[in-house]
């Protein structure tokens, strides 16, 4: 885990909003394929969802640190 947070804080804030926007679309698809019985790996919404709020985590840090 602590990688991944470690990669993240390497990208830069364009980077952030484009993975944000991607992982956005890609738990509205795990909903939808919830919604009709179509998901393969009920996990990855949890890793989504997860790995959004890492980014807006991060977003806010960096929002704070700007401010400060």
């Amino acid at each position: 885990m602590m990688s991944k947070i470690a990669d993240l804080r390497t990208k830069s804030d364009d980077q952030l909003v484009a993975d944000l926007a991607e992982l956005k679309r890609e738990a509205f698809n795990l909903r939808f394929q919830a919604a009709t019985n179509q998901l393969e790996r009920p996990a990855r919404i949890k890793e989504v969802r997860r790995d959004i709020a890492r980014i807006k985590t991060l977003q806010t840090e960096r929002s704070v640190a700007a401010k400060a």
